[in-house]
This record gives structure tokens, C-alpha cells and sequence, in this order.
């Protein structure tokens, strides 16, 4: 059975290295660690179908929705339909890398079954999917200092150190089973 990895983010270059996007950049680090692993080259298309880029290497499939963050279930099920791999327990099949506010910059955590708490793309899965039932990467991009307006601070570009945090935070290797490579 084909596993599929989502990486949450924003199309554009606009985007391109924005907190909000740090799901897209787990995602290229991820593909380049599966690369090395399984010999194959990492080739991202445009599915237009889908509203996604995707890559496939080994038995996974890696998406990025071409969407905008708010709409990210609509790519998502487009993808589960043309597996015919929706069913109400996802967590076997279906992963999704995202931002979280709520956790300090430079950490991360699994969760299965979870609520969206608040996260735009998460929400707009979970609607488009009839379920919660899938597994979930949260990469922390909570910030030191008190902000105002989270929507603007998901959409600011991340610093070298974050960066350097976000990376640090794209192994798999605390992986729940079966996403352990």
C-alpha cells in the first residue's frame, strides 16, 4: 500500500521560506533522506489534477499542495481518491507535516486522531476527509517573545537559526511506526 506525506505550506515564491511553509521544508529534507537511502532521484511534478507537486520514491508518494494553506484538503483528498485510500483510519497510510505555533522553535511532536487546535490547514483536511484519524508531524515555530498577530507572524520569513532549527527537527528517526525510515 502507497504511504502518502504531506508537507503543508503556501505556494509562490512569496512564501517560499516562511514559518507557514516549514511543512514544505520538512518535506524537501525528507525526500532527500529517502533519496540517499533508496538510491532514486528526487523528481518533483506538477499534478495540476491534484493541485499538488508530488515526487514518488520508494512506496511513498510526498505532495505539497498547490493550494493555499486554508484549501490544503482539497489536494489532500483529490490524492485519496485516486488511491482509493480514504477509510475513516488514516494513520497507517496518511501523514501530514505542518507549522505549529504552540510549540517552541527547535521541537517536535507526533500526534494521531488529533483536533486541528486552530490550524487553518489542518481543519481544512480534516473537513475535506471526514475524519482526524491520520498522523500528524508538528514542527514547533513558537517564538521567544510575545506576538500580536499570529497571521502575520506565520507568514514572516524565518531566520538562519530557524532554519537551522526546522532542519534539525526533519529526522525521522523518533518516527511512530510505520513512518520510521
Amino acid at each position: 500500500m502507497k504511504k502518502i506525506i504531506v508537507g503543508l505550506g503556501n505556494p509562490g515564491a512569496k512564501y517560499a521560506k516562511t514559518r507557514h511553509n516549514v511543512g514544505w521544508l520538512v518535506l524537501d529534507s525528507l525526500a532527500q533522506e529517502l533519496a540517499k537511502k533508496t538510491g532514486e532521484k528526487v523528481s518533483w511534478q506538477d499534478k495540476k489534477d491534484w493541485s499538488a507537486q508530488v515526487a514518488e520514491i520508494d512506496n511513498y508518494l510526498l505532495a505539497k499542495p498547490q493550494t493555499m494553506m486554508n484549501n490544503s484538503g482539497l489536494a489532500v483528498r483529490k490524492i485519496l481518491d485516486y488511491y482509493q485510500l480514504l477509510q475513516e483510519d488514516l494513520s497507517n497510510t496518511l501523514l501530514v507535516i505542518q507549522d505549529e505555533l504552540d510549540l517552541p522553535s527547535g521541537t517536535s511532536r507526533w500526534s494521531v486522531d488529533s483536533r486541528a487546535a486552530g490550524h487553518r490547514g489542518i481543519e481544512s483536511i480534516i473537513q475535506h476527509l471526514g475524519t482526524k484519524n491520520f498522523q500528524r508531524l508538528r514542527i514547533g515555530i513558537k517564538p521567544e517573545y510575545q506576538i500580536d498577530d499570529a497571521a502575520d507572524f506565520v507568514l514572516k520569513n524565518l531566520s538562519a537559526a530557524e532554519i537551522e532549527k526546522v532542519n534539525s527537527q526533519s529526522s525521522f528517526s523518533d518516527a511512530p511506526q510505520p513512518w520510521s525510515f
